[in-house]
C-alpha cells in the first residue's frame, strides 16, 4: 500500500514537472518552425502560446518577425508595440519595430520625434517610479525645513532642481500614461484601406492607408473608426480594416533567446 502510495505521488509530481516544462518546449518548437521558414505556422504557434501564458517581450517579438515574414506588415507591428511597452530599450526590438514601419512606408524611412523616443525608453512603471521619487523627495525637503530651521540655507539650494525635476517628471508620466492609457491606437491590417469622410461604405474616400500605418482612434460609430494620422487627416476606417492595440500588456515572464532580427534576414540587407 505504501508503495502504490509513493508511485502515485512519483507519478503526480512527474506530471506537474512535465507540465509545467511543456510553454518552454512550445516556445522552442515554435522557433523551430520560424528558422524552418514556416513563418504563417510560426505565429500560429505564439499565438497559441499568448493564449495559453503570460506575456513575454520575446514572444512578442517573435511573433512579429514571424507575421512580418508571411507578409503580415501590419500585425507585426502591433505584436513589436506590445513587446516594446514590456522592453522599450531593447535594440533589436527598436531595429525590428524601425524597419516594419519603414516597410509600410514602401521603403520610406520612419521618423519619430525624438521626444517621444526618449519617452518610449521608459515603461509606465518606470516613469511612475521616478516621478513619485522626485515628489516625495521634495516634501523631505519641506518637510527638514520646518522641523531643521537651522539646514534652510543648505536645502535651498536643491528646492528649485527637485522643483523643476517634479515638473518635468510630472509632464513625462502625464504624456505617458495618457498614450498607454487613454489613447486608442490601431493598426492597418489589409492590403490597401480607403479612409472615407463618413461612417458609410457609399461615402467618398479621402485617402488610401496601407497594411501597417498606424493610427489614432478619435470616435466609433457602429462597425466604423473615426481616426487620424501622422499627417492629421481625419477620416473614417471600417473596424475590420485595423488591428486595434491593447491598452494593457501582459505581465513580463523570464527572458527567452530572440529568433534572429529582420535586419539580419531580411532578403533586401543581406
Amino acid at each position: 500500500m505504501k508503495l502504490a502510495r509513493n508511485f502515485i505521488i512519483a507519478f503526480l509530481l512527474a506530471a506537474l514537472n512535465l507540465r509545467a516544462a511543456d510553454p518552454a518546449s512550445d516556445f522552442e518548437s515554435a522557433n523551430k518552425l520560424y528558422e524552418e521558414g514556416k513563418y504563417a505556422a510560426a505565429a500560429s504557434a505564439y499565438d497559441k502560446l499568448i493564449e495559453t501564458r503570460s506575456a513575454s517581450e520575446a514572444l512578442y517579438f517573435n511573433r512579429g518577425n514571424a507575421l512580418f515574414k508571411s507578409g503580415q506588415v501590419g500585425r507585426a507591428i502591433a505584436s513589436y508595440r506590445v513587446a516594446q511597452r514590456l522592453a522599450p530599450r531593447d535594440p533589436d526590438l527598436r531595429a525590428n519595430l524601425q524597419f516594419a514601419r519603414t516597410s509600410a512606408r514602401g521603403g520610406s524611412p520612419y521618423h519619430r520625434e525624438r521626444w517621444r523616443t526618449w519617452l518610449e525608453s521608459l515603461t509606465l512603471n518606470e516613469w511612475t517610479l521616478l516621478t513619485t521619487a522626485a515628489v516625495w523627495l521634495l516634501f523631505t525637503l519641506l518637510a527638514l525645513q520646518q522641523w531643521r530651521p537651522a539646514l534652510q540655507p543648505a536645502l535651498r539650494r536643491y528646492f528649485v532642481p527637485v522643483c523643476a525635476a517634479v515638473l518635468v517628471l510630472g509632464v513625462c508620466f502625464g504624456i505617458v500614461l495618457d498614450e498607454n492609457c487613454f489613447t486608442q491606437t490601431a493598426v492597418v491590417i489589409t492590403g490597401e484601406a480607403d479612409v472615407r469622410n463618413g461612417p458609410l461604405d457609399e461615402s467618398q474616400s479621402l485617402y488610401k492607408v496601407r497594411d501597417g500605418i498606424e493610427v489614432e482612434v478619435l470616435d466609433r460609430q457602429n462597425d466604423w473608426l473615426q481616426v487620424v494620422d501622422s499627417a492629421q487627416r481625419i477620416g473614417w476606417l471600417r473596424r475590420d480594416q485595423v488591428l486595434l492595440l491593447d491598452r494593457s500588456a501582459g505581465a513580463k515572464e523570464k527572458d527567452s533567446p530572440h529568433a534572429a532580427s529582420l535586419m539580419e534576414l531580411s532578403p533586401a540587407n543581406g
